[in-house]
């Protein structure tokens, strides 16, 4: 029996030892978590000129997380302390920090110079036909591949220019023109029927022609 009650007592010890260090832990573990987060902030600048960079890329490095500078070069961005940080934008050359793992707070700004960065391209030099002449001649004589041709007779078909103006949409203007169009038909015929087709000339002349050129066979 006296086993027996040790053996109790020493259960609920171990018991309430576990349950005390488990809470303890997760009291503690978002704090451990707040002190790593770090508010990054800053500017991204020209090294040479000090103008601000809109529109700069800072990304975490393979973490797949970033922002972008705006109009006047200054971002900011939460980030955990020791991740990588890299700059980069179209014609300047990447750059890459580090938060440091022992930072004190949790703010950390950088003002971030970027250099130009130039590529250099091959010469190309462009010498004119001395004459018209020799151009139009030079330009016939040209080789072209027979399957390039094949590709072009494909491409200007009637029946490709067809499925291509059937399917593509409306630009800008050509919009704003149908709009206009069916306004002022609806505002022309306001108060009447609108007149059928069926009876319509030209829309006849439309329908003979296309049955003759055969836009309407099945194709297979």
């Amino acid at each position: 029996m006296k086993k027996q009650l040790i053996g109790g007592l020493i259960c609920l010890y171990l018991s309430m030892s576990s349950t005390q260090l488990f809470a303890q832990v997760t009291t503690n573990a978002p704090n451990v978590y707040r002190d790593s987060v770090v508010q990054l902030f800053g500017v991204v600048m020209t090294a040479d000129s000090l103008k601000a960079i809109p529109y700069a890329s800072i990304v975490v490095k393979n973490k797949g997380r970033g922002t972008i500078t705006n109009n006047d070069g200054v971002f900011s961005i939460a980030v955990n302390k020791g991740e990588r940080i890299t700059f980069s934008c179209v014609g300047f050359k990447d750059r890459l920090i580090q938060i440091p793992e022992n930072l004190e707070g949790n703010q950390y700004s950088v003002i971030q110079l970027m250099v130009n960065d130039t590529n250099f391209l091959p010469a190309t030099i462009l010498k004119p036909r001395p004459t018209r002449a020799q151009f139009e001649r030079d330009f016939a004589n040209a080789k072209v591949d027979e399957d390039l041709y094949e590709t072009a007779r494909k491409n200007t078909s009637m029946s490709q220019k067809r499925i291509i103006l059937s399917s593509l949409p409306y630009d800008g203007k050509e919009a704003v023109n149908a709009s206009l169009s069916q306004q002022a038909s609806k505002y022309y015929y306001s108060g009447q029927l609108p007149p059928m087709n069926i009876l319509n000339p030209s829309a006849w002349r439309s329908f003979i022609n296309s049955w003759k050129r055969g836009d309407y066979k099945s194709k297979k």
